[in-house]
């Protein structure tokens, strides 16, 4: 599984050593760490930025600026892939648009959001898309919730076949929580942790506790890249009481 941790992360000199041969996403909302990143990394993808102009209120119609972007970083070999612009809590024909209207397809990969039907999975995988990534919204917003265990469990059985695997490669959007993606069969998640997590001194206390933002990434990035995703699917037994080791819903991200 390939983990991509979300940038920007500050400041640039802990970055730079936190992301050191590593996987990390760039955002069209936050891009200014993109040549960083392309330094650094071994590896990096493309997010459309439309989940934070959604959270800002301001979400975005006009999609050429962003195409013109990842025509530029396509080019670097470090460049994955990018996500397919979408509409967070759209509904399935606003996405199939975007995605029927996707530029540079061939290296583009769209978003299945919780509260879009089972039957777009099929349409999806139909598609031949090498990777669809996975979404959390509406109702299913709140990763982790009950209601979001429940829907993901029904997700993953129109995503995998009758042994578990999955028919298409998975990525799960906002989902680099080890408590997460070690259930599911993903080839690879993303999420902000690192960033959001590194500058909130109360969380780090004792003896033993990094006092640099770099040495505080990179314990973080070990623990979370010391677990893999699982196998196959084969459900899961939910418990409410089921730790998180980073809490990533839309309410309590920053920007």
């Amino acid at each position: 599984m390939i983990h991509y941790h979300g940038t920007p992360i500050t400041p640039d000199s802990a970055a730079a050593q936190i992301l050191m041969r590593r996987h990390a996403m760039v955002s069209f909302a936050h891009p200014e760490q993109i040549d960083l990143v392309a330094d650094a990394c071994q590896s990096f993808a493309l997010d459309n930025g439309a989940f934070s102009a959604w959270r800002a209120g301001r979400p975005i119609t006009d999609w050429k600026p962003f195409y013109e972007w990842v025509a530029v970083w396509q080019r670097h070999p470090g460049f994955d892939w990018f996500l397919i612009p979408d509409v967070i809590d759209g509904n399935e024909e606003q996405n199939d648009a975007l995605v029927f209207d996707a530029a540079l397809s061939r290296h583009g990969v769209p978003v299945w959001h919780l509260h879009e039907s089972l039957d777009r999975i099929e349409r999806l995988i139909g598609q031949g898309f090498p990777r669809i990534a996975i979404g959390s919204s509406g109702e299913f917003a709140q990763i982790g919730a009950p209601r979001w265990w429940r829907r993901m469990a029904e997700a993953m059985s129109a995503f995998c076949d009758e042994q578990g695997r999955p028919r298409t490669r998975l990525h799960g959007l906002r989902m680099l929580d080890p408590y997460v993606f070690a259930s599911f069969p993903f080839a690879s998640a993303d999420s902000t942790n690192i960033a959001r997590n590194i500058g909130l001194d109360g969380r780090w206390t004792g003896s033993y506790s990094p006092a640099t933002k770099s040495g505080r990434g990179v314990v973080l990035v070990d623990r979370i890249e010391a677990i893999n995703s699982a196998e196959r699917w084969s459900g899961f037994a939910y418990s409410e009481s089921l730790p998180l080791l980073f809490s990533d819903s839309p309410a309590e991200e920053s920007a």
